[in-house]
């Protein structure tokens, strides 16, 4: 069955203009035809079209159930984007289809890209949550200075990794080492020239745990997604 996106589906009954369009003009569907659609906050709704147009589609609902994320405490990530906005457009669509339920672009000192627009993000995000049959679309932040996030997530786990060789890899253990699945958790990536040190030093004041994910020398969008992966890795194994 052909799922959509309707954030405002309860109050509306009717399908965004582009959903609309792509339910009307591309899949042809028409008055009658049974969709899904999802409101990005975890309610699957089975819906019937009662008005087949193009820019409002018309819907009537049928049935409605709530759908919380199968993995259960809060999976965050906060990221440096990376200068080739591909790379981090990829990332971000890959930890959706996995489960997450929070991406916060960091801005550092040695960050490449230091202006991020987040609509394209945003539709990269609602595509995978709907390709991947989730109901909860994740939070997407604004471009975050790293000073103010690292005062947030009191309530959860906070892990920094970094590689720097002049800081103590012996102090860093294994993020599957340290890391508690029942609870909230966040991991801190930095950009393609790592954490300066002095950020890396305000994290650990502010009781972030540092971690390594492994040997290897990962580009930033790939520890975000080995993190995440790791932490799912770790749920399905408790």
């Amino acid at each position: 069955m052909h799922r959509f996106f309707a954030p405002d589906l309860a109050t509306t009954l009717t399908l965004p203009e582009e959903e609309s369009r792509h339910c009307v003009r591309v899949l042809r569907l028409v008055e009658g035809d049974e969709i899904e659609v999802i409101d990005g906050a975890g309610t699957l709704y089975r819906c019937r079209i009662a008005m087949a147009h193009a820019k409002h589609c018309g819907i009537e609902i049928l049935s409605q159930k709530d759908c919380p994320p199968h993995w259960g405490s809060k999976i965050m990530v906060a990221v440096a984007p990376t200068k080739n906005l591909d790379r981090i457009e990829w990332m971000a669509e890959k930890c959706t289809e996995m489960g997450i339920d929070r991406i916060t672009p960091l801005l550092c000192r040695h960050s490449e890209r230091k202006v991020l627009k987040t609509e394209r993000l945003h539709k990269i995000l609602v595509a995978a949550m709907k390709q991947s049959l989730k109901a909860q679309l994740p939070q997407l932040d604004e471009l975050t200075p790293i000073g103010d996030l690292i005062d947030e997530y009191s309530d959860a786990q906070r892990f920094i990794a970094y590689c720097d060789e002049s800081l103590p890899r012996n102090e860093r253990r294994s993020l599957a080492q340290v890391y508690d699945p029942s609870h909230d958790a966040m991991v801190m990536i930095g950009p393609e020239g790592d954490f300066d040190p002095t950020e890396v030093e305000a994290a650990l004041n502010a009781g972030f745990v540092p971690v390594t994910l492994g040997d290897s020398r990962l580009r930033t969008e790939t520890a975000a997604l080995m993190a995440v992966a790791m932490m799912h890795t770790l749920k399905m194994n408790k």
